[in-house]
């Protein structure tokens, strides 16, 4: 399929009402791909410019913009935040923003390509949507970045401008498979639980869990009883409504390849969404949402397979997480009580916690079949 063909059918299929996601995958394309047909010159409503980096120097710049919208998704769930990005550093290989609402980990080595996008909309006399589409190597979308109405327009334009890159095709390349875990009976449990024990920060986990070259979910199994639990998969509803309730504010991670992207809190208005395809037959679509000024959260929750509840223990005291996983093992999104480094956490957050049901491993595998 050639970018002309692309770009016919991204418009008829973007017309059906499809975002650009299931566009693309629709034409059996990564979606990056699918916006990099849209670059050079050609009549359709959607147009894309290539940028160029050094990344975080671009959203260093975005600071005079205003307040814009982050976007940061995976397969299952997606986090938006409307605020500045401020206090943005980093390398050409990580980096960080840590303003007030908008609050970043980036991973500048996984992100291969960016684009300035301009969209018509579907109602004349509004103007078109600007964003900034950020993707990796496989052509998977790693940030996203998108005006509002309070965004100095010119602002951004000029940022697109200084960033525009020479229009040079994109490769983007299949992504390669995950390797599967290494069977538990290898792993130096002892060793693992020991290190556990002896955590300081809740950042020293990831380096944990490459020292024993053990996969997430895996981890939380080899321990579990002393450091995990098994939760109900309606824990994930359950902590959010018990939030919004009693107003414990939370910290709420979700992860792309390339960003981690974090709201702190209150949250206030859980909805709950049942969409049916065209397939009545078919399981109906379960949105679990988070709708509040400058925060929502939309989460696939008939794709929840597993809930864990996990401390860490820190100089701090122990933190606890509710951490959700699809079927395919991949991590949904995470779930704290607020804190800020050198404060205990919340006991509002704990007894949250404590009120999520368990589950035993028994119940926890009838409820994924």
């Amino acid at each position: 399929m050639n970018a002309e063909e692309t770009r016919d059918r991204f418009v008829a299929l973007r017309a059906k009402g499809m975002r650009h996601k299931d566009a693309a995958a629709a034409m059996g394309l990564p979606e990056g791909a699918a916006i990099a047909a849209h670059t050079g010159t050609h009549d359709k409503g959607l147009r894309a410019t290539r940028l160029k980096g050094p990344w975080v120097e671009l959203l260093q710049a975005l600071e005079l913009c205003g307040p814009v919208l982050a976007l940061t998704r995976n397969e299952t769930t997606v986090h938006e935040k409307t605020g500045v990005y401020e206090k943005v550093s980093g390398s050409d290989k990580m980096g960080l923003a840590l303003g007030e609402a908008i609050d970043l980990r980036l991973f500048f080595s996984r992100w291969h390509a960016g684009f300035a996008v301009s969209e018509a909309a579907a109602n004349h006399g509004v103007p078109p949507s600007l964003s900034l589409q950020f993707f990796d190597a496989s052509g998977m979308a790693v940030h996203k970045i998108f005006a509002r109405d309070a965004t100095d327009r010119d602002a951004l334009q000029s940022v697109i401008d200084t960033y525009t890159a020479a229009d040079e095709p994109v490769v983007f390349v299949p992504a390669e498979a995950k390797a599967a875990p290494r069977d538990d009976g290898v792993i130096d449990a002892v060793g693992l639980a020991e290190a556990w024990r002896g955590m300081q920060d809740t950042h020293e986990f990831f380096g944990l869990l490459n020292k024993f070259d053990v996969e997430r979910q895996q981890s939380f199994r080899l321990t579990e009883g002393e450091f995990t639990q098994r939760a109900a998969l309606s824990a994930i509803r359950d902590l959010l409504n018990e939030a919004a309730f009693d107003g414990t504010p939370i910290m709420v991670f979700v992860g792309s390849p390339g960003c981690i992207q974090i709201h702190s809190g209150p949250v206030t208005r859980i909805e709950p969404m049942e969409m049916r395809g065209a397939d009545e037959n078919a399981p109906p679509i379960r949105w679990l949402n988070v709708l509040d000024p400058g925060f929502n959260l939309h989460l696939r929750e008939d794709r929840i397979a597993s809930v864990w509840i996990v401390e860490k223990p820190t100089s701090d005291g122990v933190v606890t997480s509710v951490e959700a996983f699809d079927g395919q093992g991949e991590l949904m999104a995470m779930f704290f009580g607020a804190r800020k480094p050198g404060v205990p956490e919340r006991e509002e957050w704990r007894h949250i916690v404590r009120g999520l049901a368990r589950l035993g491993t028994t119940q926890q595998t009838t409820q994924q079949a």
